[in-house]
């Protein structure tokens, strides 16, 4: 079996990796390098895997006009996780078998930022589903589910870890019964599906005149990229991490109460504590670290 291997952030990392203890990985595609330190792009962390690893990799600026070297590897399975582009049909036809590692329980979350909607929506539960990529964004048939809790203190940075385990392990145990035709696969129901789009830059400002729990579970859902941003003083303050504590005073939403080893903000109900801040041009600082010496926030002050 030759693979062909489509994906981008650090969450297909594991996967790519165990693929390549396994099978014959014939390319590597990821998205073109986009971040940019001391002059130079970096590699994305699977282009940096895979050269890592010795394998080729290419990194097309528009998968949908620039593909012959994916024809040219004549790969019998194509598989993709978080890859970042849509795969037209013309690149799908090219295999055997497609398959994707989504990171939800589909049809439930279908889009680019499942992971973070879900956290931010509340959900008690995520998931990875291994689908048969189709010409409908995440509407393949479906060759297996697996389930994973989403606890108050999970970001989406930690469910993206959690959940590449998840999908690593799961793909390797259909990967050859899907070959193999020996998975049909389940056909998903269209009265079921959810959509999770990518996040807007408006989505990422937070409101403190929401509950405590919906402030928390934005910030969570935000964390670490892009990240939630307060606006203060014309200033874009990003924030990583959030607890809800309960408090009962008549404050306005956004007074700050607290700077005392914490951030503390009101918000419609209770108050949360903020955890991780990062000021333009600064690193980032835990709460305790943040208050000592700063003079950006002052208590009872509103945001």
């Amino acid at each position: 079996m030759k693979i062909v291997f489509m994906g981008t952030p650090d969450f297909a990392v594991p996967i790519l990796e165990a693929l390549h203890q396994k099978y014959e990985i014939v390319l590597v595609v990821s998205q073109p390098n986009k971040v940019k330190k001391k002059g130079q792009y970096l590699d994305t962390p699977v282009a940096a895997c895979a050269k890592r690893l010795g394998l080729e990799v290419f990194q097309p600026e528009k998968l949908s006009q620039d593909f012959e070297k994916i024809r040219e590897a004549e790969g019998d399975v194509l598989v993709t996780a978080a890859y970042g582009q849509y795969v037209p049909s013309k690149v799908l036809n090219l295999f055997a078998k497609t398959l994707n590692v989504h990171g939800s329980l589909l049809p439930k979350y279908r889009g680019g930022a499942p992971i973070q909607r879900a956290i931010i929506n509340g959900d008690k539960e995520t998931g990875i589903t291994i689908i048969e990529m189709a010409k409908k964004l995440d509407a393949g048939k479906m060759y297996a589910k697996k389930s994973c809790p989403i606890t108050e203190e999970d970001t989406s940075s930690r469910m993206f870890e959690k959940l590449s385990i998840i999908g690593r392990d799961l793909l390797l145990e259909v990967i050859d019964k899907v070959y193999a035709d020996e998975l049909g696969g389940e056909v998903q129901n269209e009265e079921e599906v959810c959509l999770a789009p990518n996040l807007t830059k408006e989505e990422e400002i937070v409101d403190f005149h929401k509950p405590a729990f919906l402030v928390a579970r934005q910030i969570r859902g935000l964390s670490l990229e892009p990240g939630a941003t307060i606006l203060h003083d014309n200033m874009m303050i990003k924030v990583f991490d959030a607890k809800v504590v309960a408090d009962t005073s008549s404050a306005v939403p956004g007074t700050i109460l607290s700077l005392k080893k914490q951030v503390l903000i009101k918000t419609l109900d209770d108050a949360v504590s903020l955890d991780l801040i990062v000021v333009p041009g600064k690193k980032m600082l835990n709460a305790k670290d943040f208050v000592n010496g700063q003079k950006i926030f002052k208590e009872f002050d509103v945001i």
